[in-house]
């Protein structure tokens, strides 16, 4: 578990590497589960549950939250988070999926929650949770029905900053 979320932290990273060459992406931060230390938890598995035996937590994606003053070419964005990861797998041997990778898009200033970076290649892409109000509006920003993002998500302490870099002190 500590191997996989330290994988999906370098995801993170490389991701928010490609990002930050946007003119409008203002920052990024990691957040969830593989922004925090792992706690030990009785897993979903039924013969771990059945005898109690508690795991570290399973890290199964990256929450990144970035910070844009324009959603007009998320398209661009995707790209970047699939040359990204691509790169990486090339690299370094660490695999992780485009749709691991999930981008919160907030507004600057107001953090106030724009939509998801969609995985599908095309916009719209006809699937049903297409349909949901507001998704596509602005092509690749998908909503998911009845979404909302706890504020306490975002808090300093649950998140770590990857762009800007933090001063050196």
């Amino acid at each position: 578990m500590l191997r996989r979320q330290q994988q999906f932290r370098r995801a993170a990273e490389v991701v928010a590497r490609a990002f930050a060459q946007f003119p409008a992406v203002e920052r990024i931060a990691l957040f969830g589960s593989v922004a925090a230390p792992l706690r030990e938890e009785i897993p979903r598995f039924r013969e771990f549950r059945r005898v109690g035996v508690a795991i570290l937590h399973e890290c199964k994606d990256v929450d990144l939250a970035v910070w844009v003053h324009d959603a007009s070419d998320l398209k661009a964005l995707q790209n970047a988070r699939s040359r990204a990861l691509n790169g990486l797998f090339d690299r370094e041997g660490i695999g992780v999926a485009h749709h691991q990778v999930d981008v919160f898009l907030l507004e600057p200033g107001t953090d106030r929650y724009l939509g998801r970076l969609c995985w599908y290649g095309t916009c719209p892409k006809g699937k049903p949770e297409c349909r949901v109000p507001g998704c596509g509006a602005s092509p690749f920003l998908k909503q998911h029905e009845d979404f909302t993002l706890p504020a306490e998500a975002l808090r300093g302490d649950r998140m770590i900053v990857l762009h800007p870099p933090e001063p050196v002190r």
